[in-house]
């Protein structure tokens, strides 16, 4: 499959595109199953996996190879028989390449499902068809509504086990589809399928004629993901300064980096943040050659036309479309470390090339994932909770709001003792704002940490 990207002077006719998608589903409902059918089936098992599979089941007394543990990788998820770390996946069929993220089912592991799904540009929510929609179904639709996962399939599996009812799928997709749709997913495909059989994964059932509809694999193949990067705005962060300072390059001062949006031109005036400072690129270096253009992802160094002050961390952005530097953020997080959070928290804050001081000043709500609802002054996020947080930063920093731009808008805290990961936040995402009751922030101890 070629893509053309719709930039003037820009054709990439041999690239061949890339789908990354993760899968949820709740605890059984065969969601390691579905990955592992999908590899047997399209081809993606080397032999030795295979055997070995065979072997590790014909040890449990089952027949059949359980394709489960293609994934289950971990030794304790193959003796419990459950899904405990996001295992990735690459396979590649003659029309797309893929890399999958099976990601856990558990309550308590909902912070790994963020971490498969924040890449990802396609979710796949398992539902059991005995059981219909739950409420971790309804969590897994929340989290992929808030990491802005542009398309969500919704398989209804085990359809074996309810005598493949036309109206068993109906009823689940219309249930299923009327939730994600309020939570502002915007495509939502619903195919059901029977993992364990094999029915409509990767070839078409032929137990379910009622259903016309592309097998999870075609549909994998043909959903639209290469975007025009000309939609959206050009972000350059900077990831090393180049000055060689040779005999042959005396004066060269290139900022390399990779693009995380949009389209740069030689001759764009653009703006450096957070100093607020401009120039125009005057040119573009690009594997070695110079170039007019240039898109997202594509990595190259920029030369400006004016000596600036300008390091790693510092983002250029064109004038017309540069963000708004600002040391408050407030955002939607994921807290993923065992630690709380708390109201004083002391962290770095990780943004794109660019790491700062903060303090956590405000924590407004909790989300209630079961009914959306906000807990508000909540005093603390612990492991896996999702909330609204106030940081305020040492230095300036230059972020979009999440939802127009995954790369730009999300951040890390990290614990500044240890280098651990604490948190994983969106700017601006909610569902919906919810009035903060909660306590004043305490005054920071002078240490150098209060901003």
């Amino acid at each position: 499959m070629s893509t053309t990207h719709a930039v003037e002077g820009v054709v990439d006719a041999g690239a061949t595109s890339l789908l990354r998608f993760a899968t949820a589903g709740s605890v059984d409902d065969g969601k390691s199953t579905l990955v592992g059918r999908l590899l047997h089936d399209s081809k993606s098992v080397l032999a030795d996996q295979l055997e070995a599979v065979e072997r590790a089941s014909l040890g449990r007394g089952q027949e059949a190879p359980d394709l489960a543990l293609l994934t289950d990788g971990l030794r304790a998820e193959r003796e419990q028989g459950i899904t405990i770390d996001v295992a990735y996946r690459y396979f590649a069929t003659p029309r797309r390449r893929f890399i999958l993220a099976d990601t856990p089912g558990h309550v308590q592991y909902t912070r790994n499902m963020v971490t498969g799904a924040s890449t990802a540009e396609l979710a796949v929510v398992l539902v059991d068809a005995r059981n219909g929609v739950v409420e971790q179904t309804r969590r897994h639709a929340a989290v992929a509504a808030l990491l802005r996962v542009p398309h969500v399939v919704l398989a209804v599996n085990k359809m074996d086990l309810v005598g493949y009812e036309e109206s068993v799928f109906a009823a689940i997709a219309e249930e299923f589809t009327s939730y994600a749709a309020s939570l502002g997913v915007q495509e939502i495909t619903a195919i059901p399928i029977s993992a364990l059989a094999g029915d409509n994964v990767v070839t078409a059932s032929a137990t379910m004629d009622w259903y016309g509809g592309p097998t999870v694999l075609e549909h994998l193949e043909t959903v639209p993901v290469v975007a025009d990067p000309s939609d959206d705005p050009g972000r350059f962060p900077v990831q090393y300064v180049i000055r060689p300072q040779t005999a042959e390059h005396p004066d060269y001062r290139g900022y390399a980096g990779q693009i995380a949006s949009g389209v740069l031109r030689v001759g764009d005036p653009v703006t450096v943040l957070p100093s607020g400072r401009t120039s125009t690129i005057e040119a573009i270096d690009a594997l070695g050659q110079t170039v007019d253009v240039a898109w997202a992802p594509q990595s190259v160094t920029l030369r400006l036309a004016d000596d600036l002050d300008i390091s790693r961390g510092d983002l250029i952005a064109p004038t017309a479309s540069a963000p708004s530097a600002s040391q408050d953020i407030e955002a939607t997080v994921c807290h993923v470390a065992d630690r709380p959070l708390t109201v004083g928290h002391r962290v770095l804050l990780k943004h794109t090339t660019r790491t700062v001081k903060a303090i956590v000043k405000d924590i407004p709500s909790r989300l209630t994932l079961d009914d959306l609802s906000q807990h508000p002054a909540p005093g603390e996020l612990a492991a896996n909770d999702i909330g609204r947080i106030v940081v305020r930063t040492a230095e300036p920093l230059a972020l979009d709001a999440y939802a127009d731009s995954r790369r730009t808008g999300s951040f890390l805290l990290i614990d500044p003792a240890d280098g651990t990961t604490l948190t994983a936040g969106m700017t601006g995402t909610a569902f919906a704002e919810a009035a903060s009751d909660a306590a004043p922030a305490p005054e920071a101890d002078d240490d150098g940490w209060d901003f």
